[in-house]
């Protein structure tokens, strides 16, 4: 799953970028090819679990991050990094907010350029959909009825997620990549005397009015702090008045939009955050550890991390009856501490 970062040229993508990967991926500047690298989900949840199931190392959670080229000005190779996009799973568009910008008219070209790139395929679509139709098979009736759908709402300049679609419509929609059905969470890139983010207001009324998320950071900054060793990084967010970078909060809402959840796995050797689809089952988030778990799966001892949290030991949440054993057809909760019992 890839969370990919868009938006016009300048805005800072490439910089939230190597913040994101801690300056671990070697930058292709002025390439229209995608950077591409994994970014650590910061998660307090981790961290206190480590404090009650002290381990020798503490693993968090990844997302993948797709730094795509910004949107040229004047549509030069505009279809290569339209193309780019149609391949990520969810769409964070990055917005400069600073002064000599104007994030409200940025939004609106980049989203123009999205919906007419979707138009075209649509109307390339219509016909094609539209001659299988006629053989009367359901399934090529149904893919017509959402290209007319798609076709209708793209004419009107409105996004495709901004409907509601159903599974088996949803399915299609991601056959045709079509850009505007990803979900969207944007992102206010602000200056470093701006850290409260009040020129982020126009992207946050946007998302809003959009139903989508939005988050505000100084991507400049972030990269510094980034580049610093864990005392030199605390004492900096000491210093500034901040608990953690705002890469966590970023990162943290990637996940989400991705339709992820977290459990974790506790122990001597390792505390490790585990990333799963949303309504993953026991068995598929054993799997997510290695497919010997999942093809050798017997069950799941679970608790909630709340529960250690508010116990303060496994012992004491085993005594109190919430140590929980959970066969194959148990819907993961976000939050679950697992032990995975199996026999290959």
């Amino acid at each position: 799953m890839e969370c990919g970062l868009v938006g016009l040229q300048g805005t800072g993508k490439t910089t939230l970028f190597t913040a994101l990967t801690a300056h671990s991926v070697p930058v292709q500047v002025g390439s229209m090819k995608p950077n591409i690298g994994m970014a650590d989900i910061p998660d307090p949840r981790l961290l206190r679990i480590a404090e009650f199931i002290p381990p020798e190392k503490i693993v968090p959670a990844k997302v993948q991050v797709v730094d795509i080229p910004g949107v040229p000005s004047g549509g030069g190779q505009l279809n290569q990094v339209l193309a780019n996009i149609r391949e990520v799973d969810a769409v964070a568009q990055v917005v400069m907010c600073c002064e000599g910008h104007a994030p409200a008219a940025d939004i609106a070209s980049m989203e123009a350029e999205m919906i007419v790139a979707d138009l075209v395929v649509a109307e390339g679509s219509l016909d094609k959909a539209t001659r299988s139709a006629r053989s009367g098979d359901k399934e090529a009736k149904e893919r017509l009825a959402v290209i007319e759908k798609v076709h209708a709402m793209l004419e009107e300049e409105r996004p495709i997620r901004s409907a509601s679609w159903d599974e088996g419509e949803q399915a299609v929609l991601k056959s045709y990549g079509m850009i505007t059905a990803k979900p969207m969470l944007y992102v206010a890139n602000v200056g470093e005397g701006d850290l409260d983010g009040d020129a982020a207001t126009p992207v946050r009324e946007h998302a809003a009015a959009s139903g989508a998320p939005c988050v505000h950071l100084c991507a400049t900054l972030e990269s510094e702090i980034s580049e610093l060793d864990e005392s030199d990084r605390n004492e900096m967010l000491e210093s500034m008045g901040i608990e953690e970078p705002a890469l966590g909060a970023f990162a943290r809402a990637c996940n989400e939009l991705l339709g992820l959840s977290t459990f974790y796995t506790a122990g001597e050797k390792e505390v490790r955050a585990w990333s799963i689809q949303q309504g993953a089952t026991a068995p598929e988030a054993a799997g997510s550890i290695h497919g010997d778990l999942q093809r050798g799966f017997i069950r799941a001892e679970c608790f909630h991390c709340d529960d250690l949290f508010e116990l303060g030991s496994e012992k004491a949440i085993k005594e109190a009856g919430r140590l929980r054993s959970e066969g194959k057809s148990y819907v993961m909760q976000d939050g679950d501490v697992a032990h995975i019992l199996f026999n290959v």
